[in-house]
């Protein structure tokens, strides 16, 4: 299965700033989150996909061209959403979505019947022939999705696309990116600071922090895995060393153990060596549990557990 996006070395280096640092990725078909916070990259690593910028050193391959050389044949094949607020309020968004239609390279005729499906795709049929300037932020993101999938793109991305939503419209924004691209076949790469966004909608994710890569796979690989056992034990009153007791025998036995109260994470060997030795724990120091389960890592993990990058920052 071919890679939508490959890069190898990539460097992007303005006057004061790395703001990508030797970065290789390789995004496959599906719904690729780009995640890390503001000042991670990811805005670079979009302009540079879209060809709007030249790197520093280093290759990136988009569809399998290049963005440098390719850039309006490859822009032709791609839809974008960007994250600000660029939309004309004076247009009607019928009339917005079928130009950037017929910019793409669709026959007018096509571009009109493509710019009306996509709205009404996008919950905005009713509301196609509104002004963009009279429409609520939520209203705005959608029409922003509408155009980026109008012109029938091989892949889109998409900047922050529930950026200044309410949970109702950030679940259906949501829901309708899922949908472009299970029922159109349509690849996604959502660029995103919520960390559960992507964790919801995504099949893989690339995860960068100071424009260095942190973590790339599946979500299966780096959110499903488990991350050692959690054990709630009860508080006893008479038994109030209890907790530290088990405590003292997972440890000495070889196991991580985080304490927050009467919850312990414990990490450091297998699971089922973990089970029975929480078990034996337990039983030692005659304590009580309330709970105990496998600990799943979640993305917020995979920041947590990122080495610290070297200096400087990025945009």
């Amino acid at each position: 299965m071919s890679a939508i996006i490959e890069t190898r070395g990539l460097v992007m280096q303005f006057p004061s700033t790395r703001a990508l640092d030797q970065l290789d990725v390789t995004i496959p078909p599906g719904v690729t989150g780009l995640v890390g916070a503001n000042g991670a990259g990811k805005t670079t690593l979009i302009s540079l996909t879209l060809g709007l910028l030249r790197p520093t050193s280093g290759s990136i391959s988009v569809l399998g061209m290049s963005p440098a050389t390719d850039g309006p044949r490859l822009r032709a094949m791609i839809g974008y959403g960007p994250e600000r607020n660029v939309l004309p309020d004076d247009l009607r968004a019928y009339d917005f979505v079928r130009h950037l239609a017929e910019v793409k390279g669709l026959p007018r005729d096509e571009a009109r019947s493509r710019a009306s499906d996509s709205l009404y795709l996008v919950g905005l049929g009713e509301e196609r022939f509104r002004a963009l300037g009279t429409m609520s932020t939520g209203q705005r993101q959608r029409v922003k999705l509408a155009q980026a999938i109008a012109a029938d793109p091989r892949f889109i991305v998409l900047d922050e696309p529930t950026d200044g939503l309410d949970p109702v419209q950030r679940d259906e924004m949501l829901n309708i990116i899922v949908q472009v691209n299970r029922s159109f076949g349509i690849d996604v790469m959502l660029s995103s600071h919520v960390l559960e966004e992507v964790e919801r909608v995504c099949d893989h994710v690339v995860a960068l922090s100071e424009g260095r890569l942190i973590a790339q796979g599946s979500m299966a690989e780096l959110a499903g895995a488990s991350a050692g056992i959690e054990l709630e034990l009860v508080e006893l009153t008479d038994r109030p060393t209890a907790i530290d007791d088990v405590v003292a025998t997972l440890v000495a036995a070889g196991a991580g153990v985080q304490r927050s109260g009467s919850m312990l994470s414990v990490v450091g060997l297998p699971d089922d060596d973990l089970f029975d030795l929480a078990a034996r724990s337990v039983a030692q120091a005659g304590a009580r549990i309330r709970r105990l389960g496998q600990h799943r890592r979640s993305l917020d993990d995979i920041f947590t557990d990122a080495p610290a990058s070297a200096e400087g920052s990025t945009s």
